[in-house]
């Protein structure tokens, strides 16, 4: 079976100006898999069941809050809490039984192993992942194939940290060898020279609560700390400033 492509989701990504294009990816994700689940997906028989076993992390729950359907949610978590709570009884009813096997180093108990895997499971994430993996291979396929799209990835704004080492480690995996090094060349460059252009925005906002820069203009720069989230820490939802 032939793997899936995303060339118009992509596309589309990069012809729009930020700070991070991967982060802008997993954004629209996000968007897309919580209209998902506060469609009418949560009333399907086979979707609830999952949602009642693995739930939500708590990013997705508070997009998820504020989607404004706040039955659906109480519907979803209404189920949810309920197989919480028949799990939970169970485990109580076992004691502080060891849930690791028998010779195993992992001795934590049970219910402990349980309540860490509500923590760190959720329904959204784990449709997110597959579908984020082919954004990514997707562009590298792009770069391969696409001189236009090459344009575009040199002319994008650059990349978070973690974007950017996660596009460099990927890269072989992906891309022949002669095709990597343009990559590669491409990629430190964008990174650094958007993480610099970064850095001096920041300095100037800073440079700005000098009296002596009060009547000088901002520039790009009044907006310089949110948008520098974004570069160094993949935080891409706060408000900018008009």
């Amino acid at each position: 079976m032939k793997e899936v492509l995303y060339d118009i989701p992509v596309n589309d990504i990069f012809d729009n100006p930020c700070e991070c294009v991967i982060c802008a990816m997993k954004k629209k994700l996000d968007d897309d898999e919580v209209a998902f689940a506060m469609g009418p997906s949560y009333m399907e028989d086979d979707i609830r069941l999952t949602t009642d076993e693995i739930g939500f992390c708590a990013h997705h729950i508070k997009m998820m809050y504020h989607f404004e359907n706040r039955l659906g949610l109480g519907l979803i978590l209404q189920s949810h809490m309920n197989k919480t709570i028949q799990n939970i009884e169970k485990l109580q009813k076992k004691g502080r039984t060891s849930g690791g096997r028998l010779f195993s180093k992992n001795t934590a108990s049970a219910l402990y192993q349980y309540t860490e895997e509500q923590t760190r499971s959720c329904f959204l994430c784990n449709r997110i992942k597959n579908i984020f993996k082919r954004y990514l291979i997707t562009t590298f396929y792009l770069y391969d194939k696409d001189d236009n799209f090459r344009k575009k990835f040199r002319n994008c704004q650059g990349f978070c940290v973690e974007h950017y080492g996660l596009l460099y480690e990927m890269a072989p995996s992906y891309l022949s060898h002669s095709v990597l090094e343009d990559f590669t060349a491409d990629l430190n460059k964008i990174f650094l020279d958007n993480f610099k252009r970064m850095q001096e925005e920041v300095s100037w906002f800073v440079d700005k609560f000098d009296y002596r820069n009060a009547d000088k203009p901002w520039g790009t720069s009044k907006d310089a700390l949110q948008r520098a989230l974004t570069k160094t820490n993949g935080v891409v939802s706060i408000e900018t400033e008009t």
